[in-house]
């Protein structure tokens, strides 16, 4: 495709959903208002996602696939003079996939809010923010300026914390805040790094220092920046120690918000350590890998840990906190690969990366319709006794829940095994000067996670979609004598006999069975896409591999 059409169409894409929330704020026009304004407002959405959804799968398709490692659909303008920055935007084989994702993952959102809005303050204020956050994501993976990557990372922060606070559920307001505050604090940390970095470097751009491959840098300004902005990008990740934000903006965020930040959000973090941290400061990176190693190894073992307390009968686990805690153990294997400094670890973080968004966006998206159709997600409240029997009531519901659980558990042949097998892979064999026993140490601990994650999951599956019904008959063992009823006494008096025929009025509480809508159409046409991408990139790994290898071999090489 012509270089101007691709320069045009990677522009749109990060203008457009800016554009797109301008025009939410203001009045339909005649024609356009639908049956009420907030349906036109919530057509708006779907329509200017769509949009960008359409813009970047043509950007895909016009991709010169033969040279994933060259930086594509550039555009370079000086902005502010002064301090040599510039709008600088550029794709190659590492971020076009995650700028599909981010535009996919926003399209289905607005398409499910169109059908089921979050309760809250008016749709005009949640499709903007939806439209900025998007637009802040979006910028992130494609601009190719230090100071403009920090603007666009922190341009997200702001519409989160109001999706959260506003139209999330119970203690929103404190995970609001929670979510904010570590963010921001990190933020400021990563801050004072990319002015380090390109203060002595001479330029904040950002293919420059990558080509430089930190040449010009001392390596105390290397360990000191690569810290800084390590930190900053850890909390996003997130890294354990500093993921306590994550379980309550997840608990508190509506559907849509979980979905986002699962599947969006947390992958701006690591792709700022592929994209900044290991090209720009390669002695600090090197220096810090295996901290960030033992940091990831951990988390992925605690991760899984936490999951099977809260997923324990008694404990009264909630189902989001417990997908949210296994984000953590799922980047883990994203940051391990990192950590490997390899080309075979990055591809497999990077890979990780999009599976992760695919089936985590896909869970929080189930775990919300559970949600809507229980009132709770509350485990022990959804259980019961014998089994939430999710496969009885909602079977196709139940199917798709026990779908993602088995692709987030890594199941080969779908898109969570290659990631995470590449990350562990890579940790055996790490780049020269790491030591090897150290990772092997994290290996083991990465292969213990995969286990735990499938214990966790088998019991959520067996707790929410399995189980007796209520008012389902017991099972009679084989060979048991068959129990008959006696017959009733004839009614003395036609009234009497008239109350003997009625049927039989159905009980309240916990012993009628709840009548449970099955998948709607809205929900598979949301939901559709999440689960063939998932089974596509599991079958098919060479289609994201063959993209993002040649960007890593030649990011790992300064650009050469």
């Amino acid at each position: 495709m012509n270089d101007t059409v691709m320069q045009y169409l990677l522009a749109g894409v990060v203008v457009l959903p800016l554009l797109g929330a301008l025009a939410a704020l203001l009045p339909a026009p005649p024609g356009l208002k639908g049956r009420n304004p907030e349906q036109a407002v919530l057509r708006h959405g779907v329509t200017v996602t769509g949009v960008v959804l359409a813009l970047s799968v043509a950007l895909a398709a016009g991709f010169d696939h033969d040279h994933p490692a060259r930086m594509q659909a550039t555009t370079d303008i000086s902005w502010i003079p002064a301090l040599d920055v510039r709008i600088h935007l550029g794709i190659d084989g590492i971020s076009l996939p995650l700028l599909v994702l981010t535009a996919l993952l926003t399209f289905l959102c607005a398409l499910y809010s169109y059908f089921r809005m979050p309760e809250g303050p008016s749709a005009r204020g949640f499709v903007a923010l939806i439209l900025v956050l998007e637009a802040g994501t979006l910028a992130t993976f494609a601009v190719l300026d230090l100071l403009l990557f920090f603007l666009a990372f922190e341009m997200v922060l702001i519409p989160m914390y109001f999706l959260i606070a506003r139209w999330g559920g119970a203690g929103r307001t404190a995970s609001a805040w929670k979510f904010i505050l570590y963010t921001l604090l990190g933020s400021v940390v990563m801050l004072l790094g990319l002015l380090l970095v390109g203060l002595k470097g001479g330029t904040f751009d950002m293919v420059a220092l990558a080509t430089d491959n930190g040449s010009s840098l001392s390596h105390t300004t290397q360990l000191i920046a690569a810290l800084a902005i390590g930190i900053g990008l850890a909390v996003k990740a997130p890294m354990w120690p500093l993921h306590s934000w994550l379980p309550d903006a997840h608990t508190a965020a509506p559907t849509v918000g979980s979905v986002l930040l699962a599947g969006v959000l947390l992958k701006m973090g690591t792709y700022g350590f592929v994209r900044i941290v290991l090209p720009v400061v390669p002695e600090g990176a090197h220096t810090f890998a295996p901290y960030l190693a033992a940091f990831a190894a951990v988390g992925i073992v605690y991760g899984s840990l936490a999951c099977l307390a809260l997923a324990r009968t008694g404990a009264k686990g909630d189902l989001k906190r417990l997908i949210a805690y296994s984000s953590v153990g799922h980047m883990g294997f994203v940051l391990l690969g990192i950590a490997t400094l390899t080309p075979t670890g990055l591809n497999g973080a990077l890979f990780a990366n999009i599976a992760h968004g695919l089936i985590t966006g896909l869970l929080f998206f189930l775990v919300g319709a559970v949600k809507d159709r229980y009132g709770s997600t509350d485990l022990d409240t959804l259980a019961g006794a014998t089994g939430a029997a999710l496969y009885g009531k909602a079977p196709r519901l139940g199917g798709l829940l026990v779908f993602a659980a088995v692709a987030s558990l890594g199941l080969p042949g779908l898109a969570g095994f290659w990631g995470e097998m590449l990350a562990m892979f890579a940790a055996f064999d790490p780049a020269a000067g790491l030591s090897r026993s150290a990772y092997l140490t994290f290996m083991a601990l990465a292969g213990l996670g995969t286990v735990l994650t499938a214990g966790y999951l088998l019991v959520v599956v067996r707790r929410v979609c399995m189980g007796e019904r209520p008012g389902e008959e017991p099972e009679v063992p084989a060979g048991a004598p068959e129990l008959t009823a006696p017959k009733p006494a004839t009614a003395a008096t036609p009234a009497a006999a008239r109350a003997a025929s009625a049927p039989a009025p159905v009980p309240d509480g916990p012993a009628a069975a709840p009548v449970l809508t099955d998948v709607q159409g809205y929900e598979f046409a949301a939901w559709t896409p999440l689960v063939a991408l998932t089974v596509l990139a599991g079958l098919w790994p060479a289609a994201l591999l063959g993209l993002t290898d040649p960007a890593v071999q030649n990011l790992l090489g300064g650009g050469s």
